[in-house]
């Protein structure tokens, strides 16, 4: 440890709230470590309760720094002469200006590192530093971690016969023109900071909940667990027609797959929080970070206009063929929703973009079975709940004076095994009695 306060190291014997202006410092020049608990002539005293110095610090710097720098900032508790210290670690950010929230883009809320001191930036400061990272891209930027492991892409890739080296790293834009990770490269990596949170909610509002849960690791990782959660989410509900039986899902499986790259792939990743995913019985909900690019509005977007974020993720992704050519998203999930009753919504608020799913079967809680023939008779078709496979069985037989095997597999659409249970559980119950023997014998109503 550098023993002396410099344009990159700052020390401070306790904590106190005027350590937002070092941190802004920090990141609006080449980034820096403070360390808490550490005298201004180097002599370590340490800190009484880490736990709590490092609650304040992460919610003070979270609350009172705009634009957002948690993204490139790292708090930890250290061992230094069996004392304990708190280290602020801090990048360069890719966002700058960086001010107090209080204060604004003025030089009173703008600090930069001149020496081992942070001082205010000139209001012509303010405008150039504007100007000259006005178009540097996140992914691009060099990532804070550098312990990066890299197993989920390297499976990934290998399943679909892409080779992974490091000239690959390069071209893929993994490593930057300094041999270093970018933020790319972590987001791929199994150390992505970055995070999905689902939330299943029992009716149609927020006031229950059945299921949450935060997936982490790369984001080829959370796509592929993501998307399981949610496809196991997307029930079935069956419409019969005498013998045809015909399927629908909630929600088209390839809008849900559209809706999550989609959210994935176009958020910002500066922003520290989480995407999310919110599941209700009526509609499934995608909530990215970031919004829309600047000067692209949600009518563009319907007309198929795309303006990626992260672009080389997307040619990743491109790549990997897990998703199509650059804005055919949104069109693709409106075109699975032609013709059904509602169809899916895009919103945009500042720093948030929705895309709101209806469930197709919403309403839908019956399973209906109908005469077969339709023609053959006046009566009204008869409904049972989706999942009362004994009352289907039992309606029909009534309607048709029995029931084979076959006809009840059919019903099901159930292998002979599982059909053949509830029939024998209605022969028990005494609501069925078969007549014949084998493949070929009528289970009959019992008068």
């Amino acid at each position: 440890m550098n023993p002396f306060e410099n344009m990159n190291v700052e020390f401070k014997e306790i904590y106190l709230p005027e350590i937002k202006k070092d941190v802004v410092a920090f990141a609006n020049t080449a980034g820096g470590e403070l360390s808490v608990g550490i005298r201004k002539d180097g002599e370590i005293v340490g800190v009484a309760d880490p736990d709590d110095v490092m609650l304040r610090l992460s919610s003070l710097l979270r609350d009172s720094i705009r634009p957002d720098v948690m993204p490139f900032v790292r708090i930890r508790a250290v061992e230094r002469a069996e004392k304990i210290v708190i280290e602020i670690t801090v990048s360069a950010g890719t966002s700058r200006p960086y001010y107090l929230q209080d204060k604004g883009l003025k030089p009173s809320g703008v600090y930069i590192r001149r020496g081992s001191a942070s001082i205010p930036l000139s209001d012509e400061g303010i405008r150039e530093m504007i100007m000259d990272n006005g178009g540097r891209s996140y992914e691009d930027c060099r990532s804070m971690e550098q312990q990066l492991t890299f197993q989920t892409l390297e499976n990934e890739l290998s399943a679909r016969s892409i080779e992974f080296g490091a000239s690959q790293m390069r071209t893929l834009r993994l490593v930057g023109d300094d041999g270093l990770y970018t933020n790319l490269a972590e987001l791929l990596s199994d150390q992505c900071r970055h995070t999905i949170k689902t939330a299943i909610f029992q009716g149609k509002d927020k006031a229950l909940f059945r299921d949450r849960r935060e997936f982490s690791g790369s984001l080829l990782r959370q796509l592929r667990e993501v998307y399981q959660l949610i496809d196991m989410n997307n029930k079935v509900k069956a419409t019969f027609s005498g013998l045809e039986r015909t399927d629908m899902r909630d929600y088209p499986e390839e809008s849900l797959r559209e809706a999550l790259l989609n959210s994935i792939v176009h958020r910002d990743y500066s922003f520290s929080g989480s995407t999310l995913i919110n599941i209700y019985d009526d509609r499934i909900e995608f909530v990215s970070l970031g919004g829309l690019v600047p000067g692209l509005s949600v009518e563009a977007i319907y007309m198929g206009v795309s303006q990626s974020r992260n672009p080389n993720l997307a040619a990743l992704f491109y790549r990997m063929r897990l998703i199509e050519s650059y804005g055919t998203g949104i069109g693709n999930i409106l075109r699975l929703y032609r013709g059904e009753e509602k169809a899916p919504i895009f919103e945009t608020a500042k720093g948030v973009f929705r895309v709101t799913l209806p469930n197709r079967n919403e309403g839908a809680c019956e399973t209906r079975l109908a005469e077969s023939p339709p023609a053959a008779s006046d009566e009204a078709p008869l409904t049972v709940k989706a999942g009362d496979e004994k009352k289907l069985l039992m309606l029909y037989a009534e309607r048709h004076g029995g029931i084979t095997r076959k006809e009840a597999e059919i019903l099901l659409n159930a292998r002979t095994t599982k059909a053949y249970m509830f029939l024998r559980q209605l022969c028990s119950d005494g609501r069925l009695r078969p007549d014949g023997q084998g493949k070929k014998s009528r289970y009959i109503p019992v008068e």
